[in-house]
């Protein structure tokens, strides 16, 4: 008998006198708190996300579809990145134009190989407007949890308004548990003892996100 079995089968002698559950956890649960603060539009619920993102010291971008590539090649440019870490669902076409180097996301590429990477660019699963957070989750135009993490430089595109809602419990009902879900409020901070900030000690030092729509922006 190996340990694991020995484990499980005191767990199960421990719980053999223990009753069942009434209800299941879903229905035992009451779930009528609010789902959003008031009724927003799709138009000022990507507003507030964008002025939620600059408070949590992203830096927020605004373009066309058709300006994605553009957009993402002068925010490059404008880092100097020599090279650019690509998820393998990523549409090529939006890095196009971009001169830097495309790295791919390989499984056999070390920390110390992810850190030398200038910057990545991911998309993500839904954005939630009242905290001003981006939430992946492994999809295919986003990668797996540690290429944005250990890179210094992350663009986040987000097509607005379709992956924007206004609260967590609706971001909650369109993501998969199971997956592995990242959540991020701006770029990687602490503080210490004194309060004094840092960023980028557990994940980006920049978090810039470029807000994608059909409208050009003002």
């Amino acid at each position: 008998m190996s340990g694991r079995e020995r484990i499980l089968g005191r767990v199960r002698r421990a719980l053999a006198d223990v009753p069942g559950d009434d209800a299941p956890y879903e229905q035992a649960v009451p779930r009528d708190y609010l789902r959003a603060h008031g009724e927003l539009s799709a138009q000022r619920t990507v507003e507030l996300l964008a002025e939620n993102l600059a408070d949590y010291r992203a830096v927020v971008h605004r373009c066309t579809a058709a300006g994605l590539a553009d957009t993402l090649a002068g925010l490059l440019a404008a880092r100097r990145a020599r090279t650019v870490l690509v998820p393998p669902g990523l549409a090529p076409s939006w890095l196009a134009r971009a001169g830097a180097e495309q790295v791919p996301d390989r499984v056999e590429s070390t920390p110390e190989q992810l850190d030398r990477i200038d910057s990545v660019v991911t998309g993500c699963a839904v954005a939630v407007a009242e905290t001003g957070t981006i939430v992946l989750d492994g999809g295919p135009d986003q990668g797996r949890r540690r290429i944005t993490l250990v890179p210094d430089h992350h663009i986040c595109v987000v097509r607005v308004p379709e992956q924007v809602v206004a609260s967590v419990p609706q971001a909650l009902e369109r993501l998969d548990p199971a997956r592995p879900l990242t959540w991020i409020s701006g770029p990687s901070a602490t503080s210490d003892i004194e309060l004094d900030r840092v960023e980028g000690v557990h994940g980006p030092r920049t978090l810039e996100v470029v807000l994608v729509g059909d409208r050009a922006p003002a």
